[in-house]
């Protein structure tokens, strides 16, 4: 239903459907869960830490997707790209974060 909605929204502006698709809607409803089911606010501290470290690499297909798009690549191979760059970077991150011993 939020997928049918964000590409509705884009169809008359993608500003609208990018608003929809960046609301942090999961992370809140895996966080209300988590403490609804444990009464934990320590473990959805924990949650929203590591949410935050993961969102970092997030940003790499939202950075090389489009950038390969307007550099003439068709749409499944930057696509394609842009997905194992960012499989990479969370790869990468969770060893340094690891390596730092900074939990997740």
């Amino acid at each position: 239903m939020l997928v049918v909605a964000v590409a509705e929204a884009a169809k008359r502006s993608t500003l609208l459907g990018a608003l929809i698709a960046s609301l942090p809607l999961t992370s809140l409803l895996a966080m209300i869960w988590l403490y609804v089911d444990t009464g934990d606010g320590e473990k959805v501290a924990s949650l929203a830490g590591s949410i935050l470290w993961l969102v970092l690499p997030s940003l790499i297909l939202f950075l090389v997707l489009p950038v390969l798009i307007r550099l003439g690549y068709g749409f499944w191979t930057s696509l394609a790209i842009a997905c194992a760059l960012t499989v990479a970077g969370y790869l990468a991150l969770v060893r340094l974060l690891g390596a730092l011993g900074i939990p997740l």
